[in-house]
């Protein structure tokens, strides 16, 4: 039983080896066609609206709700030990360094990274990317090289949208429950409001965009199965980015601060 156990490790462990290879040698191929960015503009440009303009009903609904929910934590968390008036810099610094990128990340993990899982899986079982080789095109320019770099440059924008709308969202709740006048909030956010937290904020969504992006185009790639495995791919794409995210986000934290 012991032996069928460490076994069982063992091939984890090699499966996860192989794999993080797999996505790495992926990530570098696509930073060989960063001088085709030009080129395949259109392709970037198609790209980034699927994925920033697609994505932004979404990630403004759920940052309303995020800065509205941030706002009662802090109130209740500052009670009895601070002044109600630093309930701005409370909910914003929070917002700024961990829920809008975090938050925002996993919704395009859910909505982007799945649907390029799904996209690409359906190509690979039905042989439209063989026969794209067949005609001399390169499925790392074609396909992963635009999405990429287009996951890269909108999660940071998103996040931007999201961390303004759950700012106002936390306001709004601020004001009309908690009685906290517009001059004190906002004055509160701003003295002490920091380039490098706002900064920290964009690279933890570049990071998150990388890596959405990396795992969707992977697994796509490598699906099988038919539709049954295209359902597999989808999710095993949003749950592994997910999780790569969250702990990417640990490490970050750790290694910066």
């Amino acid at each position: 039983m012991s032996l069928n156990i460490f076994s069982y490790i063992g091939k984890r462990t090699i499966d996860f080896f192989q794999e993080f290879g797999q996505v790495s040698i992926l990530f570098f191929r696509v930073l060989g066609f960063t001088p085709q960015i030009v080129k395949s503009r259109k392709l970037l440009f198609d790209q980034m609206k699927h994925i920033g303009v697609d994505s932004l009903p979404l990630v403004i609904i759920i940052a309303i709700f995020t800065g509205a929910v941030a706002a009662w934590q802090a109130a209740y968390q500052l009670k009895g030990l601070a002044p109600i008036s630093f309930l701005g810099t409370a909910t914003s610094r929070a917002i700024i360094t961990e829920l809008g990128p975090v938050l925002t990340g996993i919704i395009i993990a859910g909505r982007v990274g799945a649907s390029i899982a799904a996209e690409l899986g359906s190509m690979k079982v039905t042989e439209q990317l063989d026969a794209l080789e067949t005609m001399g095109i390169s499925i790392i320019r074609y396909l992963a090289m635009p999405r990429f770099f287009a996951s890269v440059i909108m999660l940071p924008v998103l996040i931007i949208f999201a961390n303004v709308i759950a700012i106002l969202g936390a306001y709004l709740v601020s004001n009309l429950s908690l009685n906290v006048s517009y001059a004190v909030y906002f004055e509160s956010v701003k003295r002490f409001f920091t380039m490098g937290d706002f900064m920290f904020g964009m690279f933890k969504g570049m990071m998150f965009g990388s890596m959405t992006a990396l795992l969707g185009c992977h697994i796509g790639f490598r699906t099988e199965g038919g539709a049954e495995g295209v359902g597999l791919s989808t999710i095993r794409s949003f749950v592994i980015s997910s999780a790569v995210i969250l702990i990417l986000d640990y490490l970050l934290w750790s290694l910066i601060f």
